[in-house]
């Protein structure tokens, strides 16, 4: 092994893998803009297709279950904590990830993601927030639905107006012809999360303040109620990933490589906000409080 390989293999080896978790109607394509920018931070990373979305197609009903193992599946191949990077809806399959095996998520970081709590859909958050906050239906009312209505899709139109509005036209117009239907039984689902195991997985939350999908007032609702996240805020609109790769990583990459599960893990007593423009890779670690566990 030639010097240089080795030092980038020593590096990758230094901090936990990272697995890409997309959202509703995507796939692992999602992210092809920003694994390079993860590689050249010295972070391994792996963007996957959940059954049923992209390319990858579902053998059996889609479920958050059938997520959760796909995902499982993912790190026993790895063989080693990892770090989950999800947005959107990607969220709800990483959290029950970290339920499922809270010693085999090192952290998680949620891109204007659904960090919701036990037993809620998103359905219900929207719910409970369109009255006082219209803009909060989102992407709802513009679906197409299948005749059995077990899936849906996002129209060109739509995809553009709510998730790729603040791209570049041709960015945003390839990205809304990449999204494929979505199966019902993967988006309207419920968490069953605990403290004692989801609960003790480190936190970042990236909100996008130009979102018009995961709209801001839903990201601070998510926020309150599923509190101990660190937040960073991103004048982004949905995708920060596609329209802004390099800032994501620069702000979440100090979060995936403070620590590592084989010596230190980060705790969040309490949520704490910080902008980009506050956060640097230097002080990222002395923001959040840390101490020795036991695994």
């Amino acid at each position: 092994m030639s010097p240089a390989l080795r030092a980038r293999t020593a590096t990758a080896m230094r901090f936990d893998p990272v697995l890409l978790i997309h959202g509703a109607w995507q796939g692992a394509w999602a992210w092809d803009a920003f694994v390079p920018e993860l590689a050249a931070a010295g972070l391994t990373a792996e963007a996957l297709d959940l059954p049923g979305n992209g390319t990858t197609p579902a053998t059996q009903p889609v479920s958050l279950d059938l997520y959760v193992r796909h995902v499982r599946a993912a790190m026993a191949r790895i063989g080693r904590p990892v770090s989950l990077v999800a947005h959107s809806g990607g969220g709800l399959v990483a959290s029950q990830v970290a339920e499922a095996e809270p010693d085999g998520v090192a952290r998680i970081v949620y891109v204007t993601g659904m960090m919701l709590p036990d037993g809620m859909a998103f359905a219900d958050l929207v719910r409970s927030t369109i009255d006082e906050h219209p803009e909060a239906a989102v992407i709802g009312p513009h679906l197409v639905w299948s005749d059995d209505r077990r899936s849906s899709t996002v129209p060109e139109a739509a995809a553009l107006a709510f998730f790729y509005h603040d791209c570049p036209a041709e960015t945003g117009r390839s990205a809304a012809r990449k999204l494929t239907a979505q199966p019902e039984g993967g988006r309207a689902v419920r968490p069953r999360l605990t403290a004692a195991r989801f609960g003790r997985v480190p936190r970042l939350y990236v909100e996008a303040t130009a979102d018009r999908s995961v709209v801001p007032i839903l990201q601070r609702r998510m926020q309150a109620l599923v509190p101990g996240a660190t937040i960073v805020s991103l004048p982004t609109g949905h995708a920060p990933q596609l329209v802004a790769p390099r800032l994501l990583a620069e702000v979440i990459t100090p979060f995936l490589t403070t620590t590592t599960t084989a010596s230190r893990r980060v705790e969040h007593a309490t949520a704490e906000h910080v902008t980009a423009d506050d956060l640097t890779a230097d002080d990222f670690a002395t923001r959040l409080p840390q101490r020795e566990r036991t695994r």
